[in-house]
């Protein structure tokens, strides 16, 4: 079965506008929809349409086929990345280096249907996410501030601006906007270095897997 092709554009970007148009239709939900509504569960309609999208277009990523093959070094390598971001994630959190102030965050409760939420926001967070965003943010933006046919760009001709300005844009779509800009650049350099874009992903998923597990033990729910 050929999967979908929207253009080496639109492949990319698509699963990225999608997540975006859902994270502001809660916030306009939680501002003006009725009083009541648990939009939690909206987090896991959000990953499942995303990732079923990748799904759909996953023939168009190359790149995932091209530079699927990694040795224990590289495995090594993008762990140790994944988990020295998350450190810097959770202590880069002063009043400047924020965009808002904390909210109350994602708060799962207890019983059968916070084990459910939890699950979910987890294999959101570590698996959808991770592989959504590198194929926006590296494997696409980045690329193309290199060259705007980015498919002719090789991970290593990327240059200093291209990686300042994808990491800039990736640190204001978090509200830890510093942390953001240090993981937008640990994620860039990896992938320029290593050539292949599954080290930032493995990297990405490691950040927000441990991340996941550490908020669910402390309970500091404003982290998601």
């Amino acid at each position: 079965m050929t999967s979908l092709n929207l253009g080496p554009v639109w492949n990319r970007a698509l699963p990225f506008v999608l997540y975006m148009i859902f994270m502001a239709g809660v916030d306009v939900l939680e501002q003006y929809g009725p009083t009541g509504l648990d939009l939690r569960w909206l987090y896991g309609v959000k990953v499942a349409l995303v990732a079923l999208v990748l799904w759909i277009l996953r023939r168009n990523y190359i790149e995932l086929f091209s530079e699927a093959t990694l040795d224990f070094k590289a495995w090594l390598t993008a762990i140790a990345v994944g988990v020295l971001v998350f450190v810097a994630w959770i202590n880069l959190d002063v009043s400047w280096m924020l965009l808002s102030e904390p909210s109350e965050g994602f708060n799962p409760g207890t019983g059968i249907e916070g084990c459910l939420l939890i699950v979910t926001r987890l294999a959101g967070a570590a698996l959808v996410v991770p592989l959504m965003e590198e194929l926006f943010w590296r494997s696409f933006l980045m690329r193309w501030i290199q060259n705007q046919i980015f498919l002719q760009v090789l991970p290593g001709q990327v240059g200093w601006l291209a990686l300042a300005v994808s990491s800039a844009l990736f640190a204001i779509e978090h509200s830890l906007w510093f942390a953001g800009l240090i993981a937008g650049l640990a994620y860039g350099l990896l992938y320029i270095r290593s050539g292949k874009i599954w080290m930032p992903i493995i990297a990405h998923a490691v950040t927000n897997g441990v991340l996941g597990v550490w908020i669910i033990y402390t309970g500091k729910w404003h982290y998601w």
